[in-house]
């Protein structure tokens, strides 16, 4: 796709009020693909009075005329599922496949859901001699992260749109151009003017005017803990609803009943995936004592399937970061069984696929998120020990846990401080309820749970 050199506010593209630009790179190469404008304040402002202007009309409009707007957004979306993943594969490098499987179908799924949910949602209900209505909260500050540009703005544009709300969005500035085609698919499928509008810029700049103006009712940030908590503290003060979807260190526990080769083998696809680059990845492998020294071989074997079968990490920045990690992580005495901090290639942000066996659950690859394709295996005595070492981190995302059968696996996933955990291996679901405990964030996204994040309550007593 062509980039555009403005904003889409009001439902046209319009000029940048400023001359500053950003560089789309490819991290596959490091070749600049693009430039798109770097949004300012002024920006933000004509973008959130545009969505104010066309807040009433669009809450008003019924549901089901709601519903219909985001099917045909969905539909516009799945014409161009092919263009969604080459456009996603040029900015963040992930493999084709993986872009046209993940990151356009997923979105796609997810836009369908709230299509179905914005008809059916019971925006009214009788309580007593009450009438209690769920209204929409108003105009929605989105700020988007690059791993899956495109599924985090559908997962938040959406719930806000079926709500009745209307929304201003600032994508990562990573990954831009995802988002342009985005508001592309908007217009192309007749939302009106207004509802959606796309600022794009840097986090400092554009999101921080974003996330402080007096005009946005509700702020909703996927990305790190440290500036969800930055945000968090600027709608405190300002009275401000907020919806913070924030970083992870997710267990992926083995009880000792399990069927060890598809657990591992599971667990380590899972942090492959997307480079590593998923918040909600299963970076911390439990397995029981008697157990470990083979799981740590078939982790490092399952490991070695992907060194030409994952993309590059997003930028330098966190080229760097990640390979500072697996330093420390040898540093502090893990023992390297896969991969480590060499570049793979002469170009490109790369990372080896990467596995630590040895690691104590205090050390800091066993704490800090390290978003990238890094996998640490951690040995417990009994259950009561994997239970303390699973919920040992100030996260609490998701996790994993494995066992002969369900009813032993949910047992200990009921005992987890963690936001949403997978049974032996259990499929995505664009209708449950995505977000965290802890320092893991406030609030949830998809299903009928992410809709109501996006509504006020408001009750009449007869």
């Amino acid at each position: 796709m062509k980039a555009h050199d403005g904003m889409y506010i009001g439902g046209e593209w319009r000029a940048a009020a400023g001359t500053d630009t950003i560089a789309v790179v490819n991290p596959a190469d490091e070749q600049v693909i693009a430039h798109v404008p770097a949004g300012v304040a002024e920006d933000v402002d004509a973008a959130v009075f545009a969505a104010h202007e066309a807040f009433h009309a669009w809450a008003a409009t019924p549901p089901a005329e709601r519903a219909a707007k985001i099917a045909a957004l969905r539909d516009v979306l799945v014409a161009r599922k092919d263009e969604i993943a080459e456009t996603v594969t040029a900015e963040l490098g992930a493999p084709l496949q993986f872009s046209q499987m993940v990151h356009a179908g997923v979105p796609i799924l997810v836009a369908g859901s709230y299509a179905e949910l914005a008809a059916s949602y019971a925006f009214e209900e009788k309580v007593g001699n009450s009438t209690v209505y769920a209204e929409p909260v108003g105009v929605v500050g989105a700020i988007t992260p690059w791993n899956y540009p495109l599924h985090q703005i559908v997962a938040k544009v959406a719930p806000a749109l079926a709500a009745g709300c209307t929304v201003v969005l600032k994508p990562a500035e990573d990954t831009p151009l995802t988002a342009q085609l985005f508001a592309e698919a908007v217009h192309e499928a007749g939302i009106p003017a207004g509802v959606f509008n796309l600022v794009t810029g840097l986090g400092t700049v554009a999101g921080q005017a974003l996330a402080e103006h007096p005009g946005v009712d509700l702020v909703s940030f996927t990305g790190s803990t440290a500036v969800g908590k930055q945000i968090g503290a600027t709608a405190g003060a300002a009275v401000k609803r907020v919806a913070l979807e924030l970083g992870g260190k997710s267990a992926n526990v083995i009880l000792p009943s399990a069927d060890l080769a598809k657990a591992v083998g599971v667990g380590v696809a899972n942090v492959m995936g997307n480079s590593g680059q998923t918040c909600s990845a299963w970076t911390r492998m439990l397995v029981h004592t008697s157990q470990y020294d083979e799981a740590v071989a078939l982790a490092a074997e399952a490991a070695a399937k992907y060194g030409d079968r994952i993309g590059p990490l997003v930028n330098a920045k966190q080229h760097t970061r990640v390979r500072g990690y697996i330093e420390k992580g040898v540093a502090e005495g893990a023992r390297l069984v896969a991969g480590g901090p060499e570049a793979p290639r002469e170009r490109g942000y790369f990372v080896s696929p990467t596995v630590f066996a040895d690691v104590t659950p205090e050390m800091t690859i066993a704490q800090e998120e390290i978003f990238g394709p890094v996998v640490s295996i951690i040995r417990y005595e009994d259950e009561d020990d994997a239970l303390r070492i699973a919920n040992g981190t100030v996260y609490g995302l998701a996790g994993a846990v494995w066992a002969a059968d369900d009813a032993e696996a949910v047992a200990f996933a009921r005992r987890m401080d963690t936001g949403q955990v997978d049974i032996n291996g259990g499929r995505f679901n664009p209708l449950a309820p995505f977000g965290g405990y802890k320092q893991s964030g406030v609030g949830r996204e998809l299903g009928a749970h992410g809709l109501s994040e996006y509504l006020q309550t408001k009750s009449l007593q007869f």
